[in-house]
């Protein structure tokens, strides 16, 4: 906490040291009504300094952010048949198993842009592009919900308007790359855009067009974009992979990384070695529509096991790189709807 001098008591009558370890106790959940207790607390509590201050001490708390279908099908009653249904973000606490819903994004009251991405930066949800819920035109729009304030804000929007791109995170910066543009051309450029700046930059390009790729991030050295598919090649799944490395900045290619014709959309995951596997070849349970979210030393699986069955809900251990069984977790009628895609979240 370096950057934070205390000129007077964190809280009256403690010194420094014990005023900021009470804070740092604080469960997420409260930094809201806390941060109205004085301009220095609020400053402090909003601050990456105090996220990574919780993060090296193990206070942060693991959740999932999941883009979901409202139960029934919308915010405002059924559906028409041939329509797409409504999303918003259900968030899965992993330590007590609770669920909640964040409040929608102000532009969009009715609904999530459909398809748009997730990512998670310094404790805060970055929301980006997808297409628009009424119109089904593609959106570059970016949004920041903050878990302290408990409000959204609009960043910078994405440099264009881009769909089924890949996207991860890593040090306070959102990283995308291919998708499709507004006239379903498969793209190869990529970016990365800086939240506290609210500035984008380009990283070059994939060494192909990577439509409907997946993004991963492993450790903090490498960005992921697995497989995907070019304009030419509609659905035919590519096995590699373009790799961004965060501290030379060059990208590399890795080849057989994935099974060719296999859709990877949110199905990735890191297993054994560090090697990426499918979570749909976990168990038949999941083996369509598979999602899978790393909640430290667990993870949360979502899918069916079959076209059109009941969504289930999973948690499955991992333990140096060895998968455990899945285990069944009951999960709110309200929160049941199939899951398109999501992010893990350190608050």
């Amino acid at each position: 906490m370096e950057s934070f001098e205390f000129s007077t008591e964190l809280v009256p009558g403690l010194p420094n040291e014990l005023g900021l370890e009470c804070l740092t106790r604080l469960p997420y959940t409260a930094h809201r009504l806390a941060s109205g207790v004085c301009h220095r607390w609020r400053d402090f509590l909003q601050s990456p300094d105090f996220h990574y201050h919780r993060k090296k001490l193990g206070y942060t708390q693991k959740v999932a952010c999941l883009v979901q279908a409202f139960s029934g099908g919308t915010v405002n009653g059924p559906k028409r048949p041939g329509e797409l249904p409504s999303y918003g973000i259900s968030v899965f606490e992993s330590l007590n198993r609770g669920w909640y819903r964040l409040p929608p994004v102000p532009k969009y009251p009715n609904g999530l842009p459909l398809f748009c991405q997730l990512a998670s930066c310094e404790g805060k949800l970055v929301v980006m592009g997808g297409w628009n819920p009424v119109s089904y035109d593609p959106v570059a729009d970016v949004f920041i919900y903050d878990f302290t304030t408990q409000q959204w804000r609009q960043g910078k929007d994405m440099p264009s308007k881009k769909s089924f791109f890949a996207i991860g995170a890593c040090s306070g910066r959102v990283y995308i790359a291919g998708g499709h543009d507004e006239n379903k051309n498969a793209l190869r450029t990529a970016w990365v855009y800086d939240l506290r700046k609210d500035e984008w930059d380009q990283l070059g390009e994939l060494s192909k067009e990577r439509d409907e790729c997946e993004g991963v991030v492993i450790g903090e050295d490498e960005f992921w974009v697995v497989s995907g598919y070019g304009t030419e090649r509609q659905g035919q799944f590519d096995g590699s992979a373009d790799v961004y490395e965060f501290k030379s900045g060059e990208w590399r290619v890795a080849e057989g990384i994935w099974e060719p014709g296999q859709c990877p959309r949110s199905s990735v995951g890191i297993g054994k070695g560090g090697k990426l596997m499918n979570w749909a070849e976990l168990n038949t349970a999941v083996r369509v529509g598979a999602r899978g979210i790393m909640l430290g030393g667990r993870v949360l699986v979502t899918g069916s096991e079959y076209q059109g069955g009941p969504h289930g809900f999973y948690m499955v251990e991992v333990k140096e790189g060895q998968i455990g069984k899945l285990e069944k977790i009951n999960v709110p009628d309200e929160f049941s709807g199939f899951v398109q895609s999501g992010c893990f979240v350190e608050i």
